[in-house]
């Protein structure tokens, strides 16, 4: 998605007409950015992702038929190529782990949507996580407790071998499996069967765990937005 930033394409939903309208005039603040459609539920939103295809997909958490998780993650099935910043109150390690589970790429507390929300389009447009600065906090603090967790034991650690590693790092940058697919020219069923010896062999559960464990073993690095929101 890199290089789409001058001319973005933008999905809006939530169910408030004052936040959207806030919103939008956030986004259309910026030369080339349009936003294509908005929605006031889960389900139109789905819809609308679904027709539009958009860049860009600003979604709530909190929305009447479908939340913004299952929201997320049916436009990432239907169109792996849209990306997700998800808007939310919750800064809770919960919701995190949820929130980056379903392939969303975005995180901003709507306590810091003005300061936050263009970085975050921005950023994830280029195919980037972006999370605001307390949630990279919680992300930092789940890192350091499962390191610290990981040095306990005194045993050989398993490692990833090179496509192994290549998979980690598109996973933890919450690439789908048909994007991965395109980028490694192989089939999605290889890339899921990939994925799922992965989980099994490193003892992980979730996307979070994973994106964890690669920011251990330095295939990823932190996320950026703590430098990149000052």
């Amino acid at each position: 998605m890199s290089g789409r930033t001058s001319k973005l394409r933008i999905l809006l939903a939530d169910d408030h007409e004052l936040v959207r309208r806030g919103i939008r005039g956030l986004l259309r603040s910026r030369r080339g950015w349009r936003v294509i459609g908005e929605a006031a539920n889960g389900r139109e939103a789905v819809e609308k992702a679904n027709k539009l295809k958009p860049d860009v997909a600003v979604i709530d958490v909190s929305m009447p038929e479908l939340d913004g998780l299952q929201v997320t993650r049916q436009i990432r099935d239907a169109s792996p190529n849209t990306a997700v910043v998800i808007l939310t109150m919750h800064e809770s390690d919960q919701m995190v782990r949820r929130v980056l589970d379903v392939g969303a790429l975005g995180y901003v507390l709507k306590s810091d949507l003005a300061a936050n929300l263009v970085k975050a389009v921005k950023a994830v447009s280029a195919g980037k996580r972006f999370l605001t600065p307390k949630v990279s906090e919680i992300v930092v603090k789940g890192f350091l407790k499962s390191g610290k967790q990981a040095d306990l034991p005194e045993r050989s650690e398993p490692r990833p071998t090179p496509r192994q590693t290549e998979i980690i790092r598109l996973l933890a940058e919450g690439k789908a499996n048909k994007v991965i697919a395109a980028d490694l020219g192989i089939s999605i069923r290889t890339v899921e069967t990939h994925r799922a010896k992965i989980m099994q062999k490193f003892g992980l559960h979730s996307l979070a765990e994973l994106l964890h464990y690669a920011i251990r073993q330095g295939i990823v690095t932190l996320p950026s937005s703590i430098d990149s929101a000052r």
